[in-house]
């Protein structure tokens, strides 16, 4: 692995992790909410949940932090509950997760088949390149086989998830869904940009300066940077 894709690692893990609130509402709030269902039940569970996506919002705003993932942990947490509270099952808390899970795979899957990659998609919002550059015959697969591994990564997360909500395995789930979350997308995350500039790599294909340039095939070089 070179230089200039470990710089780029820490340069995303680091823009992902600013704050640490993401972390501490996708760790701590499920083990919160099963440890307090299992010893004070699910109206406590309720309770404990909220209160600490609750938490977070007020330490960001009280350490003037950029809010948006304090308020979507929040927004998440609140309708797990609503769903757990509704049914009276602690189980449902984890449900939307689990909806999410299989949506995502299925547009992973999708999004190979049309030849038009998700994470392509993912890397044109956050870099703002051309679209078009994406979908060209040498850089297209690159975004195909990353592509493939989140789908992988999310159909066994979900799988998991999914089989211990329907063998009413409460605690195990709220364990699994804390392990598999921030540590795997960070995982996930490095997994993406190994793989994806090895290919890009192998490859061959136009950096993005030299598809705006519409440089000759002759003298192309892989993008240099970023995936």
């Amino acid at each position: 692995m070179g230089d200039t894709t470990l710089r780029e690692i820490q340069d995303e893990l680091r823009s992902l992790l600013e704050g640490r609130a993401g972390i501490v509402d996708g760790i701590v709030a499920p083990i919160v909410f099963v440890v307090a269902n299992a010893i004070a039940g699910m109206p406590a569970a309720a309770y404990a949940g909220v209160g600490v996506a609750l938490a977070v919002v007020l330490v960001r705003l009280a350490r003037r932090n950029d809010l948006k993932y304090a308020v979507s942990g929040l927004f998440g947490t609140g309708l797990a509950i609503a769903l757990a509270l509704r049914s009276g099952d602690a189980q449902d808390y984890f449900l939307p997760g689990i909806i999410s899970g299989v949506a995502t795979t299925a547009i992973a899957v999708v999004s190979i088949a049309v030849r038009r990659p998700m994470v392509a998609y993912m890397s044109w919002i956050t870099r703002q390149w051309p679209l078009d550059w994406y979908w060209h015959p040498s850089v297209r697969p690159a975004y195909a086989r990353v592509t493939w591994l989140w789908a992988g990564f999310f159909a066994v997360r979900t799988g998991v998830q999914l089989w211990l909500y329907l063998t009413d395995q409460t605690t195990a789930l709220g364990f699994v869904r804390a392990a598999t979350g921030w540590p795997g997308t960070i995982a996930l995350l490095i997994a993406t940009f190994i793989v994806g500039r090895n290919r890009l790599l192998a490859l061959g294909g136009p950096s993005v300066d030299q598809f705006e340039a519409k440089t000759p095939a002759s003298e192309w070089h892989p993008q240099p940077a970023g995936f």
